[in-house]
């Protein structure tokens, strides 16, 4: 296994805790960062040793997805489950859902136990488990170690890395995200702790059209076409609406729920997986929140308000967070409002990562944007999310009009000032400037590459002084990149 250097770091920082007394400990990790080549990694080490492991899933079909990667590496293992051809009790390495070992009379007799998803899987059976065999080691991986008995069963905590510094260098990918037309929810009823479910249901059963023609302009303005796209549904009923309204416009969408039989639904996961795949849209509720591993997914679409569930919203954007060739970025349509219900959640955990086993995140009160703060938060123009502290959209290149520069409109990358002077305002070069930074890092080009195109398409030179951050390029200025790079490569084969 070829492993990142944090993934490696990782490695060594769990062993060193395990030889500090900590026999429990969480690996929490931004998804898409390779949690589960994390561990495969230490199994493969324990498996050499003569080490007993047990690795642990939460559903029958995450079984199925990661012995796709053990068997990816040639590690023998075996699967406790009915009927599974793989049963093979003597095996050092062994796989098994939750819902399994629960009907077992004896839990099978390992050194060590690997949980995935470990926030969905600390039952009462695992938890007694736990309790009763001390000298077991321990390991939970998750994005979101924020249950509430984490802290009382765990008392060491591995952060990989931020989500923000991985973007950056390059193993996830960047988010654009758009505020689109909104499940209205107020007066909805709360049952511990969240909307209920009958009721949410019925009000998002009523933007179904409002959705699916989000879709249909996003993917038109962005892609120029439909993406492959995962769509998390308020509930069964309210999936086979989207469904429904997806197919009548010509657009393939399949929803999985709990009533359908695992075959189908592993059948379905095996088509979705293709990379002409004939499903465009895979609508889900709950299966696809954790661990559902489709690297070229560039569009997610939220259409299932939470009222205080942070981890559920950072698992369904999540989905989108995998780096695959020619994915610059994922779209993140936003039908519930959870984007900024949770912005400061979100903005804290994607730059600054895990700290603690001990989080109030999931049970904080969430005060809802008013009506107007939810109109400036987005572009008027494209409904992409707001650039904090930007004069211009950074997906459409929109300007607000403002006093300060009394611009007036943008007609392709010339702005009008004052209905008279032609000029690009400095606002629109830096934030321009620091897409192209975002491009460069994007494909590991050096920085000086951004300078020289800004040269090229602004004929001056940006001040050498300033290093502004990079954003996520947006379609235009990514198709200017490309253009100075094949003028390059052709200047080359021409010389």
């Amino acid at each position: 296994m070829n492993l990142r250097d944090y993934q490696t770091s990782s490695i060594e920082n769990l062993r060193l805790e395990f030889k500090n007394g900590h026999k429990r400990q969480i690996l929490a990790a931004p998804t898409a960062a390779g949690k589960s080549i994390i561990m495969m990694a230490m199994i493969d080490a324990a498996n050499n040793k003569g080490t007993k492991s047990l690795f642990i899933c939460e559903r029958r079909i995450l079984v199925d997805q990661f012995s796709t990667h053990l068997d990816k590496y040639g590690l023998d293992f075996g699967v406790y489950m009915a009927k599974s051809w793989r049963y093979r009790p003597n095996c050092n390495i062994q796989l098994a859902s939750i819902q399994t070992l629960e009907k077992m009379e004896e839990w099978p007799e390992v050194d060590i136990i690997f949980v995935d998803e470990i926030h969905a899987c600390l039952r009462k059976s695992l938890m007694s488990h736990i309790k009763e065999n001390p000298h077991i080691k321990v390991v939970g991986s998750t994005a979101t170690p924020f249950h509430p008995e984490i802290a009382n069963y765990f008392s060491s905590v591995t952060s990989v890395s931020t989500m923000s510094n991985l973007v950056r260098e390059g193993h996830l990918t960047p988010f654009r995200v758009f505020i689109s037309h909104e499940i209205e929810t107020k007066g909805l009823k709360v049952v511990a702790g969240e909307y209920k479910k009958d009721d949410l249901e019925k009000r998002c059963q009523k933007i179904v059209g409002d959705v699916v023609q989000d879709y249909i302009d996003i993917s038109h303005n962005v892609f120029g076409q439909y993406e492959k796209t995962i769509c998390f549904a308020a509930g069964v009923q309210h999936g086979s609406d989207l469904m429904q309204e997806f197919n009548s416009h010509g657009i393939n969408a399949v929803q999985i729920s709990y009533k359908d039989t695992d075959e189908f639904k592993k059948e379905v996961f095996e088509e979705f997986r293709k990379p002409e795949t004939e499903i465009k849209v895979l609508i889900s509720s709950t299966i696809l929140e954790r661990g559902a591993d489709f690297p070229d997914v560039k569009h997610v679409i939220l259409a299932k308000p939470f009222k205080k569930s942070f981890s559920s919203f950072v698992q369904e954007v999540g989905r989108g967070a995998r780096i695959y060739p020619g994915k610059e970025f994922c779209v993140i349509q936003d039908n519930s409002g959870n984007w900024l219900r949770f912005i400061d959640s979100w903005e804290d955990l994607y730059h600054n990562g895990i700290t603690s086993l001990i989080s109030d995140v999931d049970k904080k009160s969430r005060k809802e944007p008013t009506k107007k703060e939810k109109e400036e938060a987005k572009c008027p123009k494209c409904t992409a999310l707001w650039p904090p502290k930007s004069e211009i959209c950074s997906n459409c290149g929109f300007v607000h009009n403002t006093k300060k520069t009394n611009i007036i409109n943008l007609s392709g990358e010339i702005l009008e000032f004052n209905q008279v002077e032609k000029q690009i305002p400095w606002a629109f070069k830096r934030n321009y400037y620091q897409q192209m930074i975002g491009y460069c890092v994007q494909h590991k080009k050096h920085v000086s590459t951004a300078k020289h195109w800004y040269l090229k398409k602004f004929k001056e030179e940006y001040p050498s002084d300033v290093m502004p951050e990079p954003l996520t390029p947006s379609v235009e200025v990514s198709n200017y990149c490309k253009s100075r790079l094949i003028a390059y490569a052709y200047g080359k084969r021409k010389a």
